[in-house]
């Protein structure tokens, strides 16, 4: 940690512009055309663990070991050829540890407009970074429990289908289906759709891509839960399901599975 009496000395009569750099929040630092640091803020200090003593002339890329330094990657080096500034996201070494960083360089030039140096802004993202990836697994952990497939029976994979479907729905249930055709060598899946509310041209694509998609792994599609509903728009509409197998009801779509595999359920006493 260290503190506002470390701050970089400056000999340019520029006391106020260094007082306000100091106080601002977001770690900034300056290097010459050699990447050695000439100046870094109170905030980029505490980032670093490091004292101004220790910072002052130090190369930048030994003081952050990013993965972007020393090559092309480098926003400063795109900086200077380009004449503009340049962003990126990147990971540096910080306090012994691996840290997720965004960070911004921008070329530093004197009065007569010739680029002396750089400016770079630096974030510590990591709080961020957390929370993406914490919202990437919620949402996965919601679209796995969407689009349940069910091994129902030996050989028979139920999918439930409750909601809208959409293009990135039905992407996702044909995904789903498909792996567990393969995790089961299932020979028949029953898409059950007594929980979509209205079907019109493009669900009935999806489904009918679906039903294709499962075709090609060598397992029949029945769909079931058609309700009159249902059954009334896609007439009206003049969809046309092809050869694929269809039922009102989960009940009457699984005692077809069963004829199709020639097995016997019998009622016990």
């Amino acid at each position: 940690m260290t503190s506002q009496t470390d701050a970089p000395a400056t000999t340019l009569g520029a006391d106020l512009a260094v007082r306000v750099l100091e106080q601002i929040p977001t770690p900034i630092m300056a290097v010459d055309m050699d990447y050695k640091i000439i100046f870094m803020n109170a905030v980029g200090r505490e980032l670093t663990g490091l004292s101004w003593d220790k910072l002052q002339g130090a190369p930048c890329y030994e003081v952050f070991h990013s993965l972007h330094c020393g090559t092309p990657e480098c926003c400063m080096a795109k900086a200077w050829a380009a004449g503009r500034p340049f962003s990126a996201l990147n990971e540096a070494e910080l306090g012994g540890r691996k840290t997720p960083i965004e960070y911004s360089a921008t070329p530093l030039k004197n009065a007569q407009g010739q680029i002396v140096g750089g400016l770079e802004y630096i974030l510590d993202i990591t709080e961020r970074v957390r929370a993406e990836k914490k919202l990437r697994e919620q949402s996965r952990t919601i679209q796995e429990i969407s689009t349940p497939a069910i091994s129902l029976w030996e050989g028979i994979v139920v999918l439930p289908v409750v909601g809208v479907v959409d293009s990135v729905r039905a992407k996702q249930m044909m995904g789903a289906m498909l792996g567990k055709i393969k995790e089961t060598a299932a020979k028949i899946i029953i898409l059950d759709i007594q929980g979509v509310a209205a079907v019109d041209t493009a669900v009935a694509n999806h489904l009918i891509k679906i039903t294709k998609a499962t075709k090609l792994m060598g397992c029949r599609c029945i769909i079931s839960g058609i309700s009159p509903a249902v059954a009334e728009a896609i007439v009206q509409l003049g969809i046309d399901l092809g050869d694929v197998a269809t039922n009102s009801t989960l009940r009457d779509a699984l005692s077809d599975a069963f004829a199709l595999l020639h097995i016997d359920v019998k009622r016990t006493k």
